[in-house]
């Protein structure tokens, strides 16, 4: 029975637990799994929840967390190296940039024989100094030398590994996307749209719009809040905006919508009606997609973001930047309407358009399902990642 030691960053929400707790979940019988990783950022919604559901109790190390901390990461890559030597695994499957730096170096000392790593997003561009980047870049470029098999999830982030950034050779990148149970999100739609609406005091002639995901600067959240102020000037349609998520912006998203005159609430300290509502992060995200109208993302840079997976399993219309990966998981002008990135006034046409065209948006409720049904289903990651397991080991 061949074992699988699989390394995540941190059990935070987002398709990277997702995904890792499915694969450990439901491999075939003929794996053993064990799941490690590292914990979530004071400002980030525990995943730990996820994992308890599917009955699968992880190994967490402390000490690996998101950001660059060298005693840390050392006793992190020390504890990888024990649990590697004690689990004897053949394969070490590694998930994001710090499970991946750390995951793979404690694999190559230990003379793993596989060592794949997937990149669920990258750190190329809009993070960091261009100092920085080429350090991280330089880095990458080295583990994956020595990988066996670099996973992409999509084939736009596969063009940018490897012709864009030249981190690895296109014969070396696997491209499988993302998988989900999106069920949920078909279930009892006109039960949790009220009860979403209800909470929130959305009347029935208001258009509901939600961003959703960390509010940090990589999001790009002011991109949105200009993008309302001018929905708000232009249209005369009743609009409600609400902000999904908790991060380290937070309090400067605020007081950007003081500066730009929008009346706003933070639905954690009291309740009300305004045209932003803050709600931090929602558990149940499956009730906040029924209960809205329009799904945004505002991103300089993404991998394959799961709000515009699960809006589309909603059959939700999207306004999104058009970055990364995205190009590639939503169906443009039927799904979403995709704007250049950074380009303000783009972005806030295409979102007034979107409030103003009652037969543009009813049109797009109805492609969205059928398309990431099957596509992003977490049967067909499993059976994507079965077969590149089998056929690595054999080689």
């Amino acid at each position: 029975m061949p074992k699988v030691l699989r390394i995540l960053n941190r059990f935070n929400l987002g398709g990277p637990t997702y995904n890792a707790a499915y694969l450990t979940k439901y491999l075939p019988s003929e794996f053993e799994t064990m799941l490690v990783g590292g914990v979530k950022d004071k400002h980030e919604d525990s995943s730990e929840y996820i994992l308890e559901n599917l009955g699968i109790k992880p190994v967490i190390i402390p000490e690996m967390r998101r950001s660059i901390n060298p005693i840390n990461d050392i006793i992190a890559y020390r504890k990888i190296v024990k649990i590697i030597k004690d689990f004897k695994p053949e394969i070490v499957h590694t998930h994001a940039s710090k499970a991946g730096t750390i995951g793979r170096l404690a694999a190559l000392r230990c003379k793993v024989p596989v060592i794949i790593h997937t990149f669920h997003g990258h750190v190329f561009h809009s993070y960091f100094s261009n100092y920085k980047t080429e350090i991280i870049k330089s880095v990458e470029h080295s583990l994956a030398k020595r990988s066996t098999k670099i996973i992409a999830i999509s084939d736009a982030q596969k063009y940018e590994l490897s012709e864009k950034y030249h981190i690895t050779s296109e014969d070396k990148i696997k491209v499988i996307p993302l998988g989900f149970d999106l069920s949920r999100f078909r279930e009892k739609t006109e039960e949790k749209r009220k009860n979403f609406r209800n909470k929130y005091h959305i009347k029935d002639d208001e258009i509901a719009i939600g961003i959703i995901g960390r509010l940090v600067p990589i999001k790009n959240h002011e991109l949105f809040l200009n993008a309302v102020k001018y929905v708000k000037e232009k249209s005369n349609k009743k609009v409600r905006a609400f902000i999904i998520g908790d991060g380290e912006s937070m309090n400067d998203l605020q007081q950007k919508t003081r500066e730009l005159n929008i009346d706003f609430i933070d639905f954690t300290k009291e309740d009300g009606i305004a045209t932003v509502t803050f709600t931090s992060w929602i558990k149940n995200i499956d009730t906040a997609y029924a209960g809205l109208d329009v799904v945004a993302l505002t991103s300089r840079n993404e991998g394959t973001p799961v709000s515009l997976i699960e809006a589309q399993a909603a059959n939700k219309p999207i306004v999104s930047t058009n970055v990364g990966g995205i190009s590639n998981i939503v169906l443009p002008n039927q799904t979403a309407l995709l704007t250049r990135n950074g380009g303000a006034e783009d972005y806030a046409f295409k979102l007034l358009n979107m409030v103003e065209n009652d037969a543009l948006r009813l049109k797009m409720t109805h492609a969205g399902w059928n398309y990431v049904k099957n596509k992003f289903h977490y049967s067909r990651l499993i059976e994507d990642m079965n077969d590149l397991y089998f056929s690595l080991l054999k080689n």
